[in-house]
């Protein structure tokens, strides 16, 4: 090839290679360029739990003087929208909430007489310690945690685990208007209405959890606030909880991978739900269509509670449903596990709330209330073998197979305090006297299992010796030494063949008297004890109530209280001067959202937050009963 023709073959390679070079230093400034932009923007946006702890640092900072000085998020161009989401199964006939105007329920409070002033006063300095932990444990959370799901109350640092929505700040919308704190709760709706649903790092959510911490406090908040930005974040989650129920059989999907959903994917209900978690959206979703008209939200609910009463005499205990159903495959009847407790325990609770929640224009509640309380005072609830031979009923568990009887476990659970509340809200809105006794019993054993411990603190999960002979239990040292030495793994006896004594027995087994075991000895700052005992208060105006009230309050802040919070406490059978050693970094959203609102209502004036006028959800919201809202 002649010289010339290669050098011109030569000079037009360079001038190509020149050319892609020049192209690609031009494309990778405009890439540079774009993602600078990208991350300018990503600063000015809230701050998610998939952010550094330097960023949430950072962005508490920010909190801390105010929600003002932070720029606004732009809008996101194509942005998914839960109210733009397509169905694959959209239902083609909605059931509607119930016609007529609500009925005018039985009262629920006590005729509470003119207090003296001394009692005001009393109950003055109790409600400010509560109000004060309260602040303390607020104040933390918005300065170390803000916008994230949790504080942990040892370290002072943040944790999520609730998709990242910022939990205890929407849980606790409510409590800071309740608590009188308008300034914080400002501050907390308009950080409230940045949250982002279509956002977060879980790979499955729990659809109850999200329900009743997150769309109960926004529909709570309003009902109290008239906030209407509230009422639009309730909706907007509402239709995000809504597209969990996008299924063939129009059962939600109750651990639920949101992704999938917003990617289109189609989606089937599980094969097996814990019971409480497929039938505990009634109050929520009721009171969602009840504020928007919509009537989507109480058809979704409608076809589970169908479900719950076409097979409620078709179990194994007729009048309960087990513990674990199939969704699927619609079946809420062949489990084997029967209990008021955890995994059962909300179902039941909103039976006799939904009732009142609809001013009584639906049965169905009330007939799904009767027969499965009817069941389980025969079958579940049994009263303990205690040494001061106390009157008192706890709530155990039930097991069953085919064709065989229901057999008790004596286990008792701090979850399944609640039921005293509902048997007592059960007795005034139904007009049945005999629950509230029942409620009476369940409430005051509750208490009873506080006194017991020498941190003055229920335990988890605990066995007790039931009583043979419900009406006339005796205590029998001989069969109660037995069972505790059967399930602590010890003896009766000593090396020397010795007959122990009971405290030689006690002592070995590490046990207050009158349990015989304590599978999980921990207490986890829960509020169903206190809630029963705010109901029971409200509903027969006992003062001893208040005495009670305030003994729980004070063991438990004493045991648990740390700089950052309240912490919960490895195990209740420490003293209070050793419970500072065993406590473990948790505080969940409950803490402040429910157990201090309880503690803070006992104490406040009857009428604020009458029972009368709002119904509780299980996390603690209360709701504007229908005739309320009429008045």
């Amino acid at each position: 090839m002649p010289w010339s023709s290669r050098r011109s073959k030569q000079r037009a390679f360079f001038f190509f290679v020149l050319f892609v070079a020049l192209c690609l230093l031009l494309y990778q400034r405009n890439v540079t360029r774009n993602t600078l932009a990208h991350l300018e923007a990503g600063l000015n946006r809230p701050q998610h739990a998939h952010h550094s702890q330097q960023q949430q640092q950072h962005q508490s900072g920010q909190q801390v003087q105010g929600l003002d000085h932070q720029e606004k998020p732009s809008p996101a161009v194509n942005k998914f929208s839960w109210s733009n989401y397509k169905e694959h199964y959209p239902v083609s006939s909605m059931v509607k909430l119930p016609a007529g105007d609500p009925g005018k329920l039985p009262k629920v409070q006590f005729d509470f007489p003119e207090p003296s002033k001394d009692f005001i006063a009393e109950q003055k300095a109790r409600r400010a310690a509560v109000k004060e932990a309260f602040k303390r444990g607020w104040s933390n959370y918005r300065e170390r945690a803000w916008m994230q799901d949790e504080l942990r109350p040892l370290s002072g640092t943040a944790k999520n685990g609730f998709g990242g929505w910022a939990a205890t700040l929407v849980d606790n919308l409510d409590t800071l208007w309740i608590l009188g704190m308008k300034d914080e709760f400002k501050e907390a709706v308009e950080a409230a209405s940045t949250i982002d649903f279509t956002v977060t790092q879980e790979q499955t959510i729990n659809v109850f959890e999200t329900t009743i911490r997150y769309l109960g406090g926004l529909l709570s908040a309003y009902d109290l606030s008239k906030e209407l930005v509230l009422l639009e974040k309730a909706s907007e989650l509402g239709d995000m909880l809504y597209a969990a129920f996008d299924t063939p059989n129009r059962m939600p999907i109750t651990r639920w991978k949101i992704n999938d959903a917003i990617e289109g994917k189609k989606q089937t209900a599980l094969d097996w739900s814990i019971m409480s978690e497929i039938g505990s959206f009634t109050m929520e979703f009721t009171h969602l269509t009840q504020l928007t008209g919509n009537p989507k939200y109480y058809d979704a609910i409608s076809r589970i509670m169908q479900v719950y009463k076409d097979q409620q005499n078709e179990t194994r205990v007729p009048g309960m449903w087990p513990m674990m159903v199939s969704p699927r495959r619609l079946d809420f009847r062949t489990h084997t596990i029967y209990t008021l407790s955890s995994m059962a325990d909300s179902l039941y609770e909103y039976l006799p709330k939904t009732h009142a929640l609809l001013g009584g224009t639906d049965p169905m509640y009330e007939e799904l209330y009767r027969p499965a309380m009817e069941t389980a005072s025969k079958h579940i609830l049994f009263r303990p073998m205690l040494p001061d031979e106390a009157d008192v009923l706890i709530s155990g568990k039930g097991s069953t197979s085919v064709g065989s009887e229901l057999v008790l476990y004596p286990e008792g659970q701090h979850l399944a305090c609640y039921a005293g509340g509902m048997f007592t809200l059960g007795s005034r809105l139904f007009g049945i006297e005999e629950h509230g006794e029942t409620g009476r019993r369940l409430t005051e054993g509750c208490i009873w299992a506080y006194n017991a411990t020498q941190s003055g603190m229920m335990p988890e999960i605990f066995r007790m010796v039931p009583c043979k002979d419900p009406k006339d239990c005796k205590w029998d040292e001989a069969l109660y030494r037995k069972e505790i030495a059967r399930k602590s793994g010890t003896s009766t006896s000593n090396a020397r063949g010795v007959e122990r004594s009971l405290d030689e027995l006690l002592t070995a087994s590490s046990m207050p008297i009158g349990f015989v075991a304590m599978e999980a000895p921990e207490y986890r700052l829960r509020p169903e004890a206190i809630e029963s005992v705010f109901i029971l208060y409200r509903a027969t105006g006992r003062k001893d109530l208040l005495d009670a009230a305030w003994n729980m309050f004070s063991s438990i802040d004493r045991a648990t209280r740390t700089p950052f919070g309240n912490a919960e406490l490895r195990d209740v059978r420490y003293p209070p001067q050793e419970a500072q050693e065993h406590l473990a970094d948790n505080m969940e959203s409950f803490w402040l959202a429910e157990t201090l609102k309880y503690f803070y209502l006992i104490f406040s004036d009857p009428n604020h937050i009458s029972l009368d006028d709002w119904v509780f959800n299980t996390e603690a919201h209360p709701f504007k009963r229908p005739l309320s809202r009429q008045s």
